[in-house]
């Protein structure tokens, strides 16, 4: 069980929850995400890392309340407790993998919209603690909706907050700011990092492929399953087949094909839908063990090992990720196995057909 140490509201339905999970604190990276269930019976919802502390071993989360799963988190008190809290997931920003110094030559811009601004946090975070200058933007469509002003002042080079209404900031959406900033008073920058809705990215990707700025984005709005093995995560990075989940969740933004993602995100939304889906990209359609074939996926069936480039995700509990029969992907890790849940591309797995509605309401807000 993993307890819930503190809980604040951030706006009539945003929550951040600090989770006290030792495992995954020690080990997770800004960019990645965990899986979380409030009881046995509960759907697994990937939610990406807010912020981490590794002494207190404690993850923080943010999430808001657009389902009825979201809308049981919200429930929970201080004292309360998850089920599981599986990670962590995903590959980590690219921008680790940099030293201090190469890091210092660059001029960075966080785009953050909505509840967007939670997985933007780490990131400028861990840079400000190598000494590293980034400026951000939040997006909101109002005052109400803008979360974590404080926390980014106190990390961020630069911030700046816009609006869509004007009631707060700047007047205008997250591009007007853009253009405010590089074409009107002439900042540069290297590199864009653009999280928030896929209608959002889309655009400051187009914008930002204009004024030739490279672009990463985080496509964790499409995630359902957390394990690539529902397909609900598939998606063309310059013509290439991946899976926001495994492979992601950040790519190239100028190389990701939105207005597919944007559709086929409409589609999957219902059983129809997922089954067309499953039946025009074959093997193509999950990036679990890519065996199945036309196996009818009963959800009913265990599968030892989660496809994801990190080779292994920590758990509090043994490594024990379980999914209920409602759950969209029957993933079970061995009692008896260690920490270190590994790929196997031998394996066999059956996604369960049935996905929550809560899991695709989320999407945009998450």
């Amino acid at each position: 069980m993993y307890p819930i140490l503190k809980k604040r509201r951030l706006s009539d339905q945003i929550y951040y929850m600090d989770i006290l999970a030792p495992r995954t604190a020690r080990s997770c990276q800004p960019g990645q995400f965990v899986i979380v269930k409030i009881d046995e019976a509960g759907e697994r919802i990937p939610l990406t890392i807010c912020d981490y502390d590794r002494a207190q071993g404690t993850v923080a989360i943010v999430f808001q309340t657009v389902g009825a799963s979201t809308k049981r988190m919200a429930l929970l008190e201080e004292g309360d407790s998850f089920r599981d809290f599986a990670g962590p997931l995903g590959c980590p920003s690219e921008l680790i993998h940099k030293t201090p110094e190469e890091l210092r030559q660059m001029n960075l811009l966080f785009v953050a919209g909505g509840v967007g601004t939670a997985p933007v946090y780490p990131q400028v975070k861990w840079l400000h603690e190598q000494g590293v200058k980034a400026d951000c933007i939040i997006g909101a469509r109002n005052k109400s909706l803008v979360i974590l002003e404080q926390e980014m002042k106190q990390v961020a080079a630069n911030l700046y907050v816009a609006t869509d209404d004007g009631s707060y900031g700047f007047h205008g959406n997250v591009n007007d700011q853009i253009k405010e900033l590089v074409q009107n008073q002439g900042h540069t920058y290297d590199l864009v990092v653009a999280i928030g809705p896929l209608v959002m990215m889309k655009f400051v990707s187009i914008l930002t492929k204009e004024l030739q700025i490279p672009t990463v984005v985080s496509m964790n709005p499409i995630m359902v399953d957390g394990t690539g093995m529902c397909g609900a995560c598939r998606l063309s990075v310059g013509g290439e087949i991946k899976f926001a989940c495994v492979d992601g969740p950040e790519f190239d933004g100028h190389l990701v094909d939105f207005d597919q993602a944007i559709k086929r995100q409409a589609i999957y939304k219902t059983e129809e839908g997922r089954a067309l889906l499953k039946l025009q990209e074959g093997k193509t359609h999950h990036g679990g063990c890519g065996q199945c074939g036309d196996h009818e996926h009963n959800g009913n069936a265990t599968n030892d090992s989660i496809h994801n480039k990190t080779g292994k995700i920590n758990t509090d509990n043994n490594a024990d990720i379980k999914n209920s029969s409602n759950s969209n992907g029957n993933t079970k890790n061995s009692p008896n196995s260690n920490d270190n849940i590994k790929n196997n591309s031998n394996s066999t797995c059956n996604a369960d057909n049935t996905i929550h509605n809560d899991a695709h309401n989320r999407k945009e807000a998450h």
